[in-house]
């Protein structure tokens, strides 16, 4: 089962990407801080009610146990909306998706274990086609912009700020799964319920802090239910995370490159929903993708789940 929730954690996510560079306001500074609030309040609904539709008691020392992989996973959210604003010309795309590489190679260090050669080609294969693809976008973006004539803002372009962003992004969110592996996986140190529950309260906290900085103590424009767009990207990006949590327990090392290939899923959404036209070498990688994930969908098979 862990392929199932591998596939739907990184389709619920592209959905929450589309959204979060909709809702995302380049002139606004507290744009961040209010996905921040967004996300961490559909995250604490869904653990209110899935506590009382499983009958779960909830031990709040779990979100100090899981308190590393809960504060790395926000931390590296919360970098990745700052650097929405910085997206155009930046390298973003292609380093934060290598995040599920890092994590991977972090595992199979620490934790060796011998791999079916499909389950490799495919971890191989996707990694490259996300990495691919994103390089592809954001050349894109460039001739785009070049071709209109747009005087590009310093801080568009590939430089310290810009790149700065993504790699902490890789690098935090990469810790942060090789982590959720170790407590999930290879140690057991903590359920799943247990750490779904957790890493969703813990970021309510967050939501409400980030609530009070912007709407009490800077005073600004801030209508929670009228942000349609942050909050469609809150939504799907709680629908991932409880996918997440099962698909990591299973099997992290793989699951782990799988669930970063969103990022070709919220290509594709964008195309669809926004109009926007495929050149042939995207759809290329595309196809490199899918062949990569048909691979493990073919070895999660022959093992029975």
């Amino acid at each position: 089962m862990w392929f199932i929730f591998a596939i739907l954690t990184a389709l619920a996510w592209g959905g929450a990407n589309l959204f979060y560079k909709k809702g995302t306001d380049s002139n606004d500074p507290y744009s961040h801080l209010k996905i921040v609030t967004m996300v961490g309040l559909v995250m604490g609904v869904h653990a209110v009610v899935y506590m009382i539709v499983k009958d779960i008691t909830f031990d709040p020392f779990d979100m100090v146990r899981y308190f590393p992989v809960s504060a790395m996973y926000i931390l590296s959210m919360t970098i990745g909306y700052v650097g929405l604003r910085y997206i155009e010309l930046s390298i973003a795309a292609p380093v934060q998706n290598s995040s599920g590489a890092v994590s991977a190679i972090l595992l199979f260090i620490f934790f060796p274990r011998e791999m079916n050669p499909l389950d490799i080609a495919g971890i191989i294969i996707v990694t490259a086609g996300v990495i691919g693809l994103a390089v592809l976008e954001r050349r894109d973006e460039e001739k785009e912009l070049h071709a209109q004539n747009v005087v590009i803002d310093k801080k568009y372009q590939i430089g310290v700020l810009a790149i700065t962003f993504p790699i902490l992004y890789s690098l935090i969110d990469g810790l942060g799964t090789f982590a959720d592996g170790i407590y999930l996986d290879e140690l057991k140190l903590i359920s799943e319920d247990s750490a779904l529950l957790a890493y969703e309260f813990t970021f309510l906290i967050c939501a409400i802090l980030s609530y009070v900085y912007v709407k009490l103590i800077k005073k600004q424009d801030f209508k929670i239910f009228q942000e349609r767009d942050k909050g469609y990207a809150a939504i799907l990006e709680t629908v991932g995370q409880f996918f997440y949590v099962f698909a990591m327990a299973s099997n992290a090392i793989i699951a782990a490159p799988l669930i970063a290939a969103h990022g070709i899923f919220s290509v594709i959404l964008s195309r669809i929903f926004l109009k926007e036209i495929l050149t042939k070498k995207q759809y290329i990688m595309i196809g490199f993708v899918m062949l990569g994930i048909i691979l493990l969908g073919i070895t999660e098979g022959l093992q029975g789940g």
